[in-house]
């Protein structure tokens, strides 16, 4: 109830006539402010707020217009800063948990093949797939996108190898991902089932781990080559509050190498 209430306080605060300070990247539009996710980070369990986990910028979470996340805004920013927006026209994309502003931009550059895909489809147009059993031939894709959906896979290795199977040499994975970098390792455990403990553990109900540090390593250990860079390194210019991102998250991107290789899943 407290956080609906908050949700509509800070919808309405954007219906007034103050200066617009931030500015969406999807529907182009300032607006005074973003809408926090679950209220903030004041409602962030106490673990993950005293890890420092990077994730979602949960303050400046949702554009009150199109209802955008900074999830989809960072993305957004980071195709275009990597060059992969024009890799699009002609590609194979598969494309994990598609968010539909992500979705709709893919399409309108012209893929070649375009996959939406989920274990649970919930709207039309969405295939249901199993990321740890994908059923495509090998080097089926160009592109792999599975923004934020890492950390709710339980068998994440297997995933991984998936992905680099079902990847054309020299194509890329893009696996955003929440961490935490004051975590030395990986931190998951298969006794934590319940929804709370997930909540106090790893941050979210329905996620399985929480990533730490050695972040690039794990999600590289099946094959894939780290591209990973920083926003300063690739979004010098983009005024990370403005936009209503997080400049602690990386671009989590990876490549399968282009020439074959022996290689031995760890």
């Amino acid at each position: 109830m407290l956080l609906r209430f908050w949700r509509a306080f800070f919808l309405g605060l954007n219906v007034l006539p103050f200066p617009r300070s931030r500015y969406c990247c999807i529907c182009k539009r300032d607006v005074l402010r973003f809408v926090p996710y679950r209220g903030g980070s004041m409602f962030m369990p106490p673990l993950a707020r005293a890890l420092k986990a990077v994730g979602s910028d949960v303050d400046h979470f949702e554009c009150p217009h199109c209802g955008a996340s900074d999830r989809d805004r960072h993305l957004v920013l980071y195709l275009r800063a990597a060059g992969l927006i024009a890799r699009i026209p002609g590609a194979r994309i598969l494309h994990f948990a598609p968010e539909k502003h992500i979705a709709e931009l893919i399409s309108v550059h012209g893929p070649s093949l375009y996959i939406q895909a989920d274990k649970f489809p919930t709207r039309a147009g969405i295939v249901e797939l199993d990321l740890t059993r994908i059923a495509a031939d090998d080097q089926s894709f160009d592109l792999v996108i599975a923004n934020h959906v890492m950390e709710h896979v339980d068998d994440a290795k297997q995933s991984l190898a998936e992905i680099y199977r079902v990847l054309a040499r020299g194509g890329f994975a893009i696996l955003q991902t929440p961490f935490a970098p004051t975590l030395t390792r990986t931190f998951e455990d298969p006794g934590i089932q319940d929804r709370s403990a997930r909540l106090h553990a790893y941050g979210q109900e329905d996620h399985v781990r929480m990533y730490g540090r050695d972040i690039a390593a794990v999600l590289a250990s099946q094959g894939l080559v780290s591209r990973v860079k920083t926003h300063q390194e690739l979004l010098p210019e983009i005024d990370a509050g403005r936009h209503g991102v997080n400049s602690s998250e990386p671009f989590l991107l990876f490549q399968k190498p282009i020439e074959s290789q022996s290689h031995e899943p760890s």
